[in-house]
This record gives structure tokens, C-alpha cells and sequence, in this order.
């Protein structure tokens, strides 16, 4: 642990903060007792090269003489003994307004096992890939369940488009990142809450998404839903750190991570719904800002899980039964 040593005696980091600077590699040393400072000079730190040469900046920017060199065990940092008060006092200084309290957020326990929703996920969308491959009950299940801009009255368009693909690798890929943020995010709400908030978000992103779009604009795909997912684990996040006395990054990075990621995958080709994963990231971030606002992780009952899963499967079920009974 690093020390600021007056004369032969030593202060260490309880008078100076030392893990409010920078984080350092390496072992720090102590001066060995029996170690003198050059004849009319007095050691005032000794640490690491990096710390020493940090505070030599500090004590250069104050006007005081001062001389950084290596002894047999670490690094020292002397001044002339006429100097050395002014100098602990002048690093001490600088310690302490660089220090941040850190605070912990409050832990959020983590579900065990989150895996009946996503279960439930790739069951649904298996089910309807194979009824749209093989037009049960004669339908043509994309013409029927797709999003269209501009039909606002077939609200149900907002759900079904989430449940219906083009082909197996817009299939696939969706199942494969679905799975991975649905379970992050029934870890920390439990199945039924996450899975029916996902869904919740992300129909409310398609319906936006009819009313603004161009008339032409047509649209499937659960990849709105898996932005939802990511927007409502940024959205948690961000609103957790925000409560925290961190610097300005440190309180932003969730969102700006989840940013990143929406503007890594959300984006590709002219095919692609770049306003429907906008949406869905959008919708979730409000979503999980105001859960983690009213502390909704915290009560994860076994009844709210089983409302809140079966009216996710409820919607689902009666807005296909609309779309079929409408065409």
C-alpha cells in the first residue's frame, strides 16, 4: 500500500485516498525504513512510477522543486525538507477532490431458472412458421397477419407481424437472439413479466409504426421484440445508475451500450425494418425506466408471473383469431 512518508514515519492511504486516483498496474511497495532520501530532502510519496510521476505533476504545477527516483523496492517522490509540509498538503489536496464515493446499487436478485417464456417464445413462432408454410385453414398467413402502414383499425396487425417470418434465417435469427435478451430480462422480472412486457413494447412500437410509416410500407419479423428486450434491460439499467453520485459515463454507459448495439444490428439493407427496431428500442427503454422507477423487480410473485404470461399468450391468441376471422 503506498505511503507518504515525513522523515522516517509513514501516513498511509487513510490520509490519502489512493484509490480515488487512477487505477495503477502492478504491486505498489513501501520504502524500505532504513532508506534516506538525499542529504537536505525529505520523501513525500512512495508508490508506483506511474503515481509518483502523476503527483510530480501536481507538485510541478504548484512551483515546488522536487525530484522523482527509483529505489531498490518502489518509486519515491522527494522534496527539500523546507517543503515537504506544503507538499503532503498539495497531494492530500489533490486526493480528495479527485475522490468519488462510489455507491453500490441496490442488488437485484436473479431468478435461478428463466426458461418457460422463452420456451413459450419458440413454441409460438415455430407454430406459426409452420402454419404459415403449410396455409392452415386456407389463409395466407403473411397477407393476413403482416403490418401495414396505414391500417390502423387492424390494431391485431401489431402483434401477428411479430409472430411471422420471410424465410428460416430471419426464423433463426430471431429465435436465437430473442432467447438470449428474453432470458436475460425474465432473470431479473421473472418469465411472465418479462415476456408479456417484451411482447407489451414491442406491439406498441408496430402500431407506431403503422400510423407514421410510408403507405407502402409493409413489414414481419419478432426482431421488434427483440429491441424491446434490449431496450427494457438498457432501460433498467441506465435508470438504476442515474441514482448514483458516478461520473456523467459511467451513468450513461447502459444506454449508450444498448445504443451501440441497436446501431450495430439493427441496421443493414433496404430490406430491413430500421424504424421498427428504433421503435421496439425506443418503447423498451420506457419500459424498463419505469420499472426499475416504481421497483417492479422486487415483486416477482408467482401469480403476477402466471397474469402477466398468460395475458401475453391471451394476446396473441386473439389477435391471430381476429386476423383470421377478418380476411
Amino acid at each position: 500500500m503506498p505511503c507518504v512518508m515525513v522523515g522516517e514515519s509513514c501516513l498511509c492511504s487513510h490520509n490519502i485516498d489512493i484509490r480515488a486516483l487512477r487505477p495503477h498496474r502492478g504491486k505498489v511497495l513501501n520504502v524500505e525504513p532504513n532508506q534516506e532520501p538525499a542529504s537536505g530532502s525529505a520523501i513525500v510519496f512512495s508508490g508506483s512510477k506511474s503515481q509518483c510521476r502523476e503527483f510530480s505533476l501536481v507538485l510541478e504545477a504548484k512551483g515546488i522543486a522536487h525530484e522523482t527516483r527509483e529505489s531498490e523496492s518502489s518509486w519515491v517522490l522527494s522534496v527539500p525538507s523546507t517543503h515537504l509540509s506544503r507538499a503532503y498538503d498539495e497531494i492530500t489536496r489533490y486526493a480528495a477532490e479527485r475522490s468519488v464515493p462510489r455507491s453500490v446499487p441496490d442488488a437485484i436478485k436473479l431468478r435461478p431458472s428463466a426458461t418457460i417464456g422463452a420456451i413459450a417464445y419458440v413454441a409460438i413462432l415455430l407454430l406459426i412458421a409452420y402454419c404459415t408454410g403449410n396455409g392452415w385453414f386456407g389463409a395466407d398467413w403473411l397477407s393476413i397477419g403482416d403490418l401495414q402502414a396505414g391500417a390502423a383499425r387492424e390494431w391485431w396487425r401489431a402483434v401477428t407481424a411479430l409472430t411471422l417470418h420471410l424465410d428460416q434465417e430471419h426464423l433463426l435469427g430471431n429465435l436465437l437472439f430473442g432467447v438470449l435478451a428474453g432470458l436475460a430480462a425474465a432473470r431479473l422480472l421473472g418469465d411472465g413479466v418479462a415476456w408479456a412486457s417484451i411482447l407489451g413494447a414491442a406491439a406498441l412500437a408496430n402500431y407506431v409504426e403503422i400510423l407514421v410509416a410510408p403507405v407502402t410500407h409493409r413489414a414481419v419479423g419478432a426482431s421488434t421484440a427483440v429491441f424491446a428486450a434490449l431496450g427494457l434491460l438498457a432501460g433498467m439499467a441506465w435508470r438504476q445508475r442515474l441514482t448514483l453520485r458516478e461520473r456523467l459515463w459511467y451513468r450513461w454507459a447502459p444506454l449508450i451500450a444498448g445504443i451501440s448495439l441497436l446501431t450495430l444490428l439493427g441496421a443493414g439493407n433496404a430490406h430491413v425494418d430500421v424504424l421498427g427496431h428504433a421503435l421496439g428500442f425506443i418503447f423498451g427503454i420506457g419500459v424498463g425506466w419505469i420499472y426499475a422507477r416504481i421497483g417492479v423487480a422486487d415483486h416477482r410473485g408467482v401469480r403476477l408471473q402466471i397474469i402477466a404470461g398468460a395475458g401475453a399468450a391471451l394476446l396473441v391468441c386473439v389477435a391471430w383469431l381476429l386476423a383470421l376471422n377478418h380476411r
